[in-house]
């Protein structure tokens, strides 16, 4: 590894400004040193880019960090964390509680920074939305912070659309700007790109990129694996495209931050050449300084050449907390109460509208959300799963005017399209359309999503259910950040039929399963489809997989069946043995249910007393209580059949160790669906035959 010369030592005149930026860079080191883990050396070749766009340009709050015409800023580059803990603390931002109420206690106090990285601390690793306040969103994988501010651009792009009035003087109610501090590992992932064109296609210029340019990455210098023409690629994309050769030049920089305000027909992209770890004499310009603590010895040299004092640890000088005050403390104070003058002139003249923004900001629904929704008689022949749930979107979109999305490329097939005369298509010339074209970016349509939900509009994306592994990373963040996200996958199994086993989804199914506070929901038919929307819409607090058939199944008789409305509680008895006394019970989820109960009717005509369980959401069966999940599954029936047409990986929680899960062990086959359901044994009779050798096996229960 290369080693940089020391930087020369001399004495500095140090300014406010000067100060305030190597306060951010050795509260930075120093916090990381205290870990004894961590990435010190993009914080402090970014404080005077941080410390600019904050101080100066930022229209943000510290006292009110979530009133929603703030700008937002998210930090891309989330293993620099310290930088945005530095600045949370410097501008004492102050925190919120999950009612969105200002607490009186700052976000980051210091000796959260001393705790960095411990438990509990509220600055940890990476940055956690909920966790602390003043992070707009989580970040860490890299890409996903850009991609998250595209969806945030599209979000504000389509409020302004909506509520903004040219005519009445609030022409500019909603008009914040997003920035995103990024880094090469960003531009590496292909995540990035998928959202820089779909950014540069809509035209967003609420939209900045700035892009620490400082050629090292974990292995060494980039030119091991990246060497392209950053700036000719996203003028490619449609973007503005300026740089500022020195990080340290706050003339450069103000005029880069001011030539993105200025500009109003694309997304800008400031790049910003920088030198990692700057003023480490032996670790500026290495990887050394990416990923580890520089070393006490190192610090205190670093420190020695900012004109520190060097054995000072989270030192902040006299001044610096009432600068910041002075600079973005007073001046987001302003904008803030200002807007919310606006607001409620604005409740007087458009109270329709601003009653939709206040449900909208607190996740509440609208009175009448549910109205003039379908109904779906018993029908043998049925309809597809996605083709009722395009009904039921339909009919609730018109209800919830704020309730938007589309696909990635799919929507003829996912049903998702609103048809609806005033739903209109969201593009570069009409940002007030409902209908969205993410294009076939599935990574970058996850992400996109995440953004427009924290903003708080209800956002859903849809594609089929083989491609959640282009986007699971996105989704994953969707479930840590606790955002209600509907996503909604059609051709969910071997049904998709002659596509094949690359089109054929198997384990995905349980992979979405396993993901912590993720909702997923396979219903059986159209009724199932009605309640497990209602269901999804009246989420907070979680994302939901909604997970479609493309080949019609039956629409169950509810007149000889349970009602569907037990969906909101996972599993529910569908149909039952007399005396609600089973020596057999048959769970199905999706379009498997429906041969549940074919074979149910079968083994009633033999005497065999059979119950049936519609079992359309684990998540939300599990977190029934124990009396209602034991009448449902009574552990005393041992003889238990599980049928779904995918993985039979985690069915034993609830077939028990011995119980028989008919499901699919290994990839589909491309032919017509009959072929396949033979193929793999979904057909009554296989499970009539599996039902009658658990009987068997644990003997009749009494």
């Amino acid at each position: 590894m290369s080693v940089a010369a020391p930087l020369p030592i001399s004495p500095v005149k140090q300014n406010m400004e000067l100060t305030s930026i190597n306060t951010i860079r050795t509260l930075s080191m120093d916090g990381v040193q205290a870990a004894n883990s961590g990435h010190p050396g993009t914080p402090m070749a970014m404080a005077p880019v941080a410390y600019t766009l904050w101080q100066e340009f930022l229209r943000f709050d510290p006292q009110d960090p979530v009133w929603p015409n703030r700008d937002r800023f998210v930090l891309s580059i989330g293993h620099a964390s310290m930088l945005l803990y530095s600045m949370l603390h410097l501008t004492e931002v102050r925190a919120v509680s999950k009612d969105y109420e200002t607490l009186g206690e700052v976000s980051v106090p210091l000796d959260a920074i001393k705790a960095f990285r411990q438990l509990d601390s509220r600055c940890p690793g990476h940055p956690e939305y909920r966790w602390t306040s003043g992070v707009e969103t989580t970040t860490g994988p890299l890409g996903q912070g850009v991609a998250t501010s595209v969806g945030m651009a599209i979000g504000r792009e389509w409020l302004a659309a909506r509520y903004n009035k040219e005519a009445s003087g609030f022409e500019n109610l909603f008009d914040f700007n997003v920035y995103a501090l990024c880094g090469d590992g960003c531009m590496m992932e292909g995540i990035s790109g998928e959202a820089a064109s779909l950014a540069g296609h809509l035209r967003l210029s609420n939209l900045c990129w700035i892009y620490d340019n400082n050629h090292i990455t974990i292995e060494g210098n980039t030119s091991l694996a990246f060497t392209e023409d950053v700036a000719t690629r996203f003028l490619g994309y449609g973007w503005n495209v300026t740089r500022v050769s020195d990080a340290n030049d706050l003339d450069m920089l103000r005029r880069a931050f001011q030539l993105f305000q200025n500009t109003k027909d694309r997304p800008t992209l400031i790049i910003v050449d920088s030198h990692i770890g700057y003023g480490a004499p032996h670790k500026q310009d290495t990887s050394g300084a990416h990923g580890e603590p520089l070393g006490e010895d190192e610090v205190r040299l670093a420190k020695r050449n900012y004109g520190w004092p060097e054995d000072k640890k989270f030192y902040v000088p006299d001044g610096v907390y009432d600068h910041f005050r002075q600079g973005i403390g007073r001046r987001g104070q302003q904008l803030r109460d200002a807007w919310f003058a606006r607001i409620d002139q604005y409740r007087k003249d458009y109270p329709d509208l601003a009653e939709e923004l206040f449900r909208m900001q607190h996740r509440q629904l609208p009175e009448g959300w549910d109205r003039d929704w379908p109904n779906f008689p018993a029908d043998a022949k049925g309809l597809a799963t996605r083709e009722s749930s395009a009904k039921v979107l339909n009919a609730t979109a018109k209800n919830i005017p704020w309730l938007i999305g589309g696909s990635a490329d799919l929507a003829p097939s996912t049903k998702t399209r609103l048809t609806f005369e005033s739903a209109g298509d969201f593009s570069a010339e009409n940002f007030a359309g409902r209908n969205f074209h993410f294009g076939i970016r599935e990574h970058a349509m996850g992400a996109i999503l995440n953004g427009m939900s924290l903003v708080k509009v209800r956002p859903f994306g849809s594609g089929f259910f083989i491609f959640v592994d282009y986007m699971r990373g996105s989704l994953r963040l969707s479930a840590l950040m606790e955002i209600p996200v509907i996503y909604v996958f059609t051709h969910d199994s071997i049904g998709v039929g002659e596509d094949g086993p690359t089109h054929q989804p198997i384990e995905q199914l349980a992979h979405m399963r396993s993901m912590p506070g993720l909702i997923v929901i396979r219903p059986a038919d159209a009724n199932e489809v009605t309640e497990a929307w209602k269901v999804i819409l009246q989420l907070h607090h979680a994302p939901a997989v909604l997970i479609l058939s493309r080949q019609a199944v039956p629409t169950i008789d509810r007149t000889k069946y349970a009602p569907a409305s037990s969906l909101s509680r996972g599993a529910y008895i569908l149909a039952d043995a007399p005396g609600a006394n089973p020596e057999v019970i048959l769970i199905g989820t999706g379009s498997e249910v429906a041969l549940c109960l074919e074979a149910y009717e079968q083994l009633t005509k033999e005497g065999v007393r059979a119950r049936v369980v519609s079992m359309p959401s684990w998540e939300l069966f599990d977190d029934q209580d124990k009396s209602y999940r034991e009448s449902v599954l009574p552990s005393g029936v041992k003889a238990r059949v599980s049928v779904e047409e995918a993985s039979d990986f985690g069915w034993s929680k609830y077939t028990g160790s011995e119980g028989h899960n008919i499901c699919i062990e290994s990839f589909g086959a491309s032919a017509p669906l009959k072929h396949l359901l033979k193929k793999f044994g979904f057909n009554a009779e296989h499970i009539v035959a599996a039902a009658t050798s658990q009987i068997v096996r644990h003997g009749s229960a009494k």
